[in-house]
């Protein structure tokens, strides 16, 4: 499912125009995005949570010259399934 097709599911389900549906949909996302920036957890009860794990730096190596590189430390996004959507895909 991609963007359009789910904007159409959210503006079916909850009876409000695709215009109405876009705009929830970038809202969510939007202070979902802010939230996970500042640090912050987003938590979804029986849905999921979005937190930040930090990756730390350390040294890799280049497959092909076998050089050593320096690996920054980054943050990504880590997902946990809630109860209700795991039962509900099981």
């Amino acid at each position: 499912m991609n963007k359009t097709q789910l904007v159409d599911a959210i503006a079916h389900e909850a009876g409000l125009t695709k215009a109405d549906a876009a705009s929830a949909l970038n809202a969510l996302l939007k202070v979902t995005q802010e939230a996970l920036a500042k640090g912050d957890t987003v938590q979804l009860v029986g849905f999921g949570t979005f937190k930040i794990s930090v990756r730390k730096a350390r040294v890799g190596q280049n497959p092909k010259t076998h050089e050593k590189i320096n690996i920054p430390q980054s943050n990504s996004v880590s997902f946990k399934v809630g109860a209700e959507l795991k039962k509900a895909i099981n």
